[in-house]
């Protein structure tokens, strides 16, 4: 039988081919005819970047400098078009330079996502450089590494941060349609995709809107624009309204508070909801309080993060810790109304500190409160429910829409790779075919 011509390594065409091809025991599921499935490092250079060190040495601001690419500068798109920071000459050469358009797979923090470079720069030792043969088309590849997910989650390493390495990379199974099959599935895909990213930027748009649509309805609220048709119907007189300090309006129970530290809490059953200055922390096993009361954060960041209410309601039989105040209020004001209102002011003069923000009794107390009647204030309470409910039911409605969205999105990456996007020509070239003209 007469052999294949050796090529410079010593092996024939035949060996380098079976070398390249996924064994059919292998492949993750059956593709067309004139497809196949190749292993990724026999078709492609892969190359790990560097970090030289200390790396706080080797950061400048001068204009020569040389974009220094890490995975912070990557975001959701296709393409890396910018960096935070460069690197001196010197770190160049202790780093790895790429081109623009280099194609780059993340492999640590947020592993196995592929980019392509949109400039010239070093890459980060959390990168690996792909630099396919002629047989594979880039940006084909970019899909084909992004409909990869499930095979670098199952080969990723680590507990506490997972992560990737050119080897575990190098034996990725992708599936390699011919050169023309290949433009026509990125092209198929770029078309649907396009469409997608339409209806996200709109859904993207009413959630990112959504804490300044509700600060303008509670802005509204306290200037008494929500209830003025209200006030013309009963007769309300908006100047009646009065200005008095917090603590002239309310109760205050924050010496009946008791701290439990976390290992004493471990002990005890789960019954009753154990408040911290952000809501509820635990559950213990008995109560210090009981009915309905008006709790405010005393400390910690969110005072100035406004990540979570500062203010909450609390009902019930629970305990409170010392780091949220405990309010009852007066008759003249809702505690309802109360509670929207402190959500909706900037606190930043009545915090003190940085490392640690507080917010004092004192100066809880001495912050001014509008005092509409209590008929009008149970106006506008009723009025925020309404419209903050619809605001919240919108932004949970396109925050489903974008789910719904990156899930098309996988299911149309992997029916790309099936070849069931209508796009696939049996009657061209065997992918096979094109591998043995280049290996």
């Amino acid at each position: 039988m007469a052999r294949g011509k050796k090529s410079e390594k010593g092996q024939t065409i035949e060996e380098r081919l079976e070398q390249a091809l996924v064994p059919a025991e292998e492949q993750p599921y059956s593709v067309s005819e004139n497809w196949c499935w190749i292993v990724l490092g026999n078709v492609t250079a892969i190359c790990r970047g560097a970090s030289p060190r200390p790396i706080k040495s080797f950061i400048t601001d001068d204009a020569t400098g040389i974009n220094w690419i890490k995975i912070g500068d990557a975001d959701s798109g296709k393409y890396i078009v910018s960096t935070k920071e460069k690197v001196t000459q010197a770190g160049a050469k202790k780093s790895v330079f790429v081109e623009k358009g280099t194609l780059l797979l993340s492999n640590s923090m947020s592993f196995g996502r592929p980019y392509i470079l949109d400039m010239d720069g070093c890459i980060h030792d959390g990168w690996l450089a792909i630099t396919p043969s002629k047989s594979v088309e880039k940006v084909y590849l970019y899909y084909a590494l992004m409909a990869s997910e499930w095979y670098f989650q199952q080969v990723a390493v680590g507990t506490a941060v997972r992560n990737l390495n050119s080897e575990r990379v190098a034996k990725t199974p992708i599936p390699l349609p011919p050169l023309a099959e290949q433009q026509r599935i990125v092209d198929r895909i770029e078309s649907l995709f396009a469409r997608l990213d339409e209806a996200k930027e709109k859904a993207q748009a009413v959630v990112d809107g959504f804490e300044a649509r509700k600060a303008v309805i509670l802005h509204k609220a306290f200037t008494g624009e929500l209830t003025k048709n209200w006030c013309i119907e009963y007769g309300a007189d908006r100047k009646r309204w009065m200005t008095k300090n917090l603590g002239d309006i309310t109760i205050n129970h924050d010496s009946q508070r008791i701290p439990l530290s976390r290992e004493e809490r471990s002990s005890l059953a789960h019954l009753f909801d154990y408040y911290g200055a952000s809501g509820v922390i635990d559950r213990v096993d008995r109560f210090i309080f009981e009915g309905r009361f008006l709790l405010i954060g005393e400390d910690g960041a969110n005072l100035v993060m406004r990540s979570k209410p500062i203010a909450f309601i609390a009902e019930g039989q629970f305990w409170v810790n010392n780091h949220a105040h405990v309010l009852d209020t007066a008759d003249e004001i809702s505690m309802d109304f109360l509670c929207y209102y402190i959500n909706s002011i900037d606190l930043t003069s009545y915090i003190t500190g940085s490392a640690q923000p507080k917010m004092t009794q004192a100066k809880m107390n001495s912050i001014p409160v509008p005092v509409p009647t209590i008929d009008e204030q149970g106006e506008i309470v009723r009025i925020l429910d309404t419209l903050l409910a619809k605001e919240q039911q919108a932004k949970e409605t396109a925050e489903a829409v974008l789910d719904q969205i990156e899930a098309m999105k996988k299911s149309i990456l992997a029916r790309a790779f099936r070849g069931e996007l209508g796009t696939n020509d049996p009657t061209e070239e065997s992918a096979v075919e094109l591998l043995k003209q280049v290996l």
